[in-house]
């Protein structure tokens, strides 16, 4: 059984991939990477109401994968830590492979 400190570590791990874990901050993130944005362009972006992605980004910033600032009435946001992309980069590896295995599976068939 793990020890307490790796079992806070893997407990804080669960907290950050569920504040990911939905299409539309996928979307967000992948809409960050290039530096930061505001919410009216975060929302122009991933096609959803101003209100849902403000949600979003609380969720987001709550678990501390986004951080944000105010510049006079506007709120803008960006990735705390970029590394988060290394994760969709390795789990777009995981896909690739399951194609690639779904593919091997359907010629045997």
């Amino acid at each position: 059984m793990p020890d307490k400190k790796k079992l806070l570590l893997f407990e804080k791990q669960a907290e950050i991939a569920k504040a990911i874990a939905h299409p539309l901050r996928l979307a967000i993130v992948d809409f960050l990477k290039d530096g930061e944005q505001c919410v009216c362009d975060i929302a122009e972006d991933v096609g959803a109401e101003r209100s849902n992605v403000s949600r979003h980004l609380s969720v987001m910033v709550n678990a501390g994968v986004l951080e944000y600032r105010k510049e006079g009435l506007k709120v803008i946001y960006r990735l705390k830590c970029v590394c988060i992309l290394d994760f969709f980069s390795c789990v777009t590896g995981v896909i690739r492979q399951q194609a690639e295995e779904n593919k091997k599976l359907l010629k045997a068939i």
